[in-house]
């Protein structure tokens, strides 16, 4: 039916109907994201360019780490060659997507030190011998983390558990460790199909801590509503998503978190908006760690202090520079402990108290890098110059949208700007570059980081400082990709009014073209609108040339 009403809704346009586009647009684009690992890559994009020419597109953004040519292989520009001469035999330009801070991947393949760093304040290391480990300060624990202490099926020492006897049940059958678990089921019956438990828990701020949790699940949908939550304030503050299968055994899940400037936090378990299924949680633990996921870089640094001398220890005379060899950016593992040198200041027993900064990753692993490091301009610097030299692009995507974490750390800090400010000086940096080696070149960038109606404000995840403002400070000339589709008439009003054009990123992987049809209804309205792309995240091509036609009749 979704399909017939497609059909419908495009023969009303070609026929001239009311919803008519009132003008062809100059960029009409799809989108494109594959790794170029395989020649089957280049017979997949291939047929998908000759697909949009044939429906009258005439642009590809082209994700597939094309910010990294430094590192790529032969055989993969090679396959770049040949798409880049695909497109051009088409009529279709080749856009590259690139210099991304929110997913900084391509940053961080070349140096993981360039993740954005969270601050740890006077961590508690005891020397023993010849080294020093981290000591809990103090020892943080769930009460009843195991669901043994319940009455009836109302388990003790939290806040609450959903629905105790019809979501929630104390099973003393299945269960992972000790004589209980706590199982839900039912909640699909109930409006926000909520199945969760909650306990409050006392941290100290600016400390590092892990939770992990032992979890079972039969059938339970939908995908991705199981879920680890820390909340301060009401704000999430470890963002994570455990990736839980519908259907598994007992697997532990575990998430690391900073607690910020908190000196409590809320911790739930369970699921939110659960359709049905069931699952069982138990084994709940907390601990506070020492520097996982530590980052070493010069706006990163580490500070010892011996607290029986009050003095600041120095690396190289009295202990040996830590480093995390396994970081990650996850909470699987441990951090280092401090080597001490033979002869210097800190003796058995001593009390070091430690600051440092670390890395993490957020929701499925997105690690931002910091925008303060000069060493992240000199790595798209010489990117840029071997993506002009091998594609001699005319026009780039800027991959700037969710930046989740920054300005936390002391390269940010002593900058004395706003996030606002940084990310507008971060995106003007990265029109240079690109114009140093194409004067001409023509720069978009996704939309969100610089609209008050979407993610350019404050208290925007793991991010120390606000994002608002950060429109007036870009140039003047870039066009700006909105894709928030509800706030489409806000989004595009906000950025016409200040004069810039703008482009939509539209479909986002529906079975219909309702959404950019609800696009062009707006754009045909803006004042500097100039274009509209087939975004799709999951591949899905099946209506490109039917977007073909919707935007070019």
């Amino acid at each position: 039916m979704k399909r017939m009403i497609t059909v419908c809704l495009i023969v009303l346009l070609v026929a001239g109907g009311p919803l008519r586009a009132k003008k062809v647009y100059q960029y009409r684009w799809f989108y494109m994201s594959r790794n170029l690992s395989s020649d089957l890559d280049v017979a997949y994009i291939s047929d998908k360019i000759r697909a949009a020419a044939d429906a009258g597109l005439n642009g590809m953004v082209l994700s597939a780490g094309l910010d990294r040519l430094s590192m790529q292989t032969d055989a993969y520009l090679r396959r770049l060659d040949q798409v880049k001469a695909v497109c051009d035999s088409r009529g279709v330009e080749l856009i590259p997507i690139i210099f991304s801070v929110g997913y900084g991947g391509s940053v961080l393949a070349h140096n993981k030190e360039l993740a954005a760093g969270i601050p740890v304040v006077d961590a508690l290391y005891v020397a023993g011998d010849g080294k020093a480990g981290f000591v809990p300060d103090p020892q943080v624990s769930f009460v009843n983390g195991g669901f043994e202490k319940h009455d009836a099926n109302r388990v003790s020492g939290y806040r609450f558990n959903d629905r105790p006897g019809e979501v929630s049940f104390v099973d003393t059958t299945v269960f992972a460790e000790g004589a209980a678990a706590l199982r839900f089921e039912g909640f699909g019956a109930f409006e926000h199909g909520h199945a969760r438990v909650m306990q409050e828990v006392a941290v100290r701020p600016h400390r590092l801590y892990r939770v992990s949790c032992r979890v079972k699940t039969e059938s339970l949908q939908p995908e991705g509503c199981f879920r680890l939550m820390v909340l301060a304030d009401g704000r999430t503050i470890a963002p994570f998503d455990p990736r839980v299968p519908d259907t598994t055994d007992w697997r532990k899940v575990t998430l690391g978190f900073n607690s910020l400037g908190y000196d409590k936090v809320r911790i739930y378990v369970g699921a939110w908006g659960g359709k049905r299924g069931r699952f069982w949680v138990d084994d709940l633990r907390i601990e506070e760690i020492g520097m996982v996921n530590l980052l070493r870089r010069p706006g990163t640094p580490i500070t010892i202090c011996n607290e029986r001398t009050g003095e600041v220890l120095t690396p190289g005379r009295d202990y040996r520079q830590p480093a995390d060899t396994r970081r990650n950016f996850r909470f699987d593992h441990d951090g280092p402990v401090i080597e001490l040198v033979e002869g210097g200041r800190i003796r058995q027993g001593d009390r070091l108290s430690v600051s440092f900064y670390h890395g993490i990753g957020i929701n499925r692993g997105q690690v931002s890098v910091c925008m303060s490091e000069p060493e992240v301009y000199e790595i798209w610097q010489k990117e840029a110059r071997l993506l002009h030299e091998r594609l001699g692009a005319s026009r780039y995507l800027l991959s700037m949208d969710e930046i989740r974490a920054g300005g936390s750390c002391r390269a940010c800090k002593d900058r004395n700007m706003s996030m606002g400010e940084m990310l507008a000086d971060c995106i003007t940096r990265q029109c240079q570059i690109l114009r140093e080696f194409n004067p001409n070149a023509k720069v978009f960038v996704w939309s969100d980081m610089l609209d008050p109606n979407h993610n350019a404000h404050a208290d925007y995840y793991l991010v120390d400082g606000d994002f608002t403002g950060s429109w007036k400070h870009v140039p003047k000339d870039l066009v700006i990709v909105c894709w928030y589709y509800k706030k489409r008439h806000e989004s595009l009003a906000h950025f016409s009014q200040l004069g810039f054009e703008t482009l939509a990123g539209a479909y986002y992987d529906g079975d219909t073209l309702e959404n950019p049809i609800g696009w062009l209804e707006v754009l045909d309205k803006t004042q500097g609108a100039v274009g509209i792309m087939y975004t799709t995240w999951q591949r899905r091509y099946d209506l490109l040339g039917s977007f073909g036609q919707l935007v070019t009749r």
